[in-house]
Formats: C-alpha cells, structure tokens, sequence
C-alpha cells in the first residue's frame, strides 16, 4: 500500500524524512505530521526564514503525496485560486469542462495533495472564503466544470509571519477554527549554526560570526525587523566568493563587512525615527558579532 493511505498520511514516513532533512525541528515536525496524518488542517506561524518550506517539503516527501505551493498576495483571487476556462477555446468550443483549467486549489483536491499558501494573512478575504468552504464540505462546484471533491489526502497548510503587519488582513477566527497552528520561531544558535554550516561549508569562524550578527539583528534598537538565517548563509557563500575574487587565501575583515552588507541590509528594517543609514548599522552590528565572538 502507498504510505498515503485511504485514510490519512503516513505519519511515521513524514517524520523518518524530516529527521534526515530538517535541522533541530523535530518537535514542529512531529507535531504537524500528527496533525496532518490526524486529518487535520495546519497555519504555520512564524517569521520568515524559520524552515516553515523546507518542513512542509519533507513531510509531503515523506508521505507520498505533491506538494502545491501558492503564494498568498492580493492578487490571489478565486479564478487565480480555483481555474478558469481557456477563454480562446471557449470562443470556439463554448464551455465544457475540457477546456477548463485547473488552478492550485483544484489540482491540490483531485491529487490529494498538501495544498502550502505562503503569507496567508496577505490573501483577500473572498478567496479566504472560498478555501472555508472547502475545509467544511472537502468539495466544491466550479460553476461550467462541475463538482470537484477533495481526496482524502488533500490538507491545506495556510504560513504566515504574524509579527507583519504591513500589506495584510487579520485571518478570520472561523480559519484558525478549523486549522491547527504551530508557531515557529528562531532556532536557538547551536541549531542556526548547524543550519548555516549545513548550507555552506563555509569556515566555522565565519559561520559563527554571521549567525551571531544576524541574531544580533533581531533585538537590536534602531532596527524594526531583524534578518532570518538567510541573512547569515548569503553573508558566508558572498564572502567565501568575494574573498576568490579579490585574491586572498581566507576572508577578512573588510571582505566579511562587504558579504554581511551585501547580504543583510536589504533584509532588515529600520526602525521609526533612524536617521542613519542602514549600511552604517550593519557595519556596527558586523563588528559587534566579531567582538563578542572574540571574547568568548
């Protein structure tokens, strides 16, 4: 039998891939595989950058079952959502469910697929409803198609970071009524630097040092966002490559403070009423990583 089974997902096959592939996220891993196997609806919460993709990822591999992933923003709308017709073969053939074509939403239902929407809160509230219904009735009717009915695999998992609030809608209880959330935050540095390791083979005291400016970033004074982990990869693969081009045998310190510019000041946010530039906090930032690193 397929580890998607007729019932549900294959919690033990999710979990068995997410322990190969995801860092220090077992505890999330476990508890949305439960969840999905459970039949159950999930809203991921968290800001970006915290492996919300890559775990979705995993255990859709690791149960068999696609993975259609969306990206929430205002022009999602149901036609975007659901399908439409191809409006050149309508003028020809008329309507017929031949020439209708499936959107996201339609192709999750009829594969049984987990169907991932990324920054749910910026979806419009009428395509918000249309994926409630499904979650109520697991089916819905496209009007000159027909009937198209949910397998039972098919789950939504609705992402969002909810610390945004710029650009986006408050989720309606009756979504959080039918989903179950789990918050994921920040790893703890041990984790993020294995992640960063894991993503770059780059030098350990390198590693080190953008992992902990990028920390830095995210309780810092004059900022209003702090960079993901992302930040702190791209830091390290920039600065092994520009330390190629420049001719030298290892990174130093003007080639670090070039990687970690070029990698985190398009990813942070000043905060209201910084006058300085954000080039000039990174730099500090930079140099505050490296100064405490050296007196550990």
């Amino acid at each position: 039998m397929s580890s998607a089974t007729a019932a549900g997902l294959d919690v033990s096959g999710m979990v068995r891939v997410a322990r190969d592939r995801v860092v220090a996220r077992i505890r999330e891993a476990e508890v949305v595989a439960a969840a999905l196997s459970a039949g159950r609806n999930v809203v991921l919460e968290g800001p970006p950058g915290t492996g919300k993709t890559t775990l979705l990822r995993s255990l859709a591999d690791g149960a068999g079952v696609p993975l259609v992933l969306v990206e929430g923003n205002a022009e999602l709308t149901p036609t975007r959502l659901v399908g439409h017709h191809d409006a050149s073969r309508v003028l020809v053939e008329d309507y017929r469910p031949e020439n209708f074509v499936p959107g996201p939403l339609t192709r999750a239902m009829s594969e049984g697929a987990l169907l991932y929407v990324e920054e749910f809160n910026r979806v419009p509230e009428e395509t918000m409803n249309v994926l409630l219904g499904v979650l109520s009735e697991r089916e819905m009717h496209v009007p000159r198609y027909g009937r198209v009915a949910a397998r039972p695999t098919f789950r939504l998992v609705a992402a969002m970071n909810p610390f945004d609030a710029v650009g986006t809608a408050r989720v309606t209880p009756a979504l959080y009524d039918r989903s179950c959330r789990v918050a994921m935050g920040y790893q703890d540095e041990a984790a993020e630097l294995a992640v960063v390791g894991t993503a770059t083979s780059g030098p350990p005291g390198l590693v080190a040092r953008a992992v902990r400016a990028v920390r830095i970033t995210r309780d810092h004074a004059e900022l209003r966002i702090g960079a993901s982990v992302r930040g702190a990869i791209d830091t390290v693969l920039i600065a092994v490559e520009l330390a190629t081009v420049r001719g030298i045998p290892e990174v130093d310190e003007e080639t670090g403070l070039d990687a970690a510019q070029a990698a985190m000041t398009g990813k942070v946010t000043l905060g209201d009423g910084v006058n300085r530039p954000v080039e000039q906090v990174v730099a500090d930032i930079w140099r505050r990583a490296g100064e405490e690193l050296g007196k550990a």
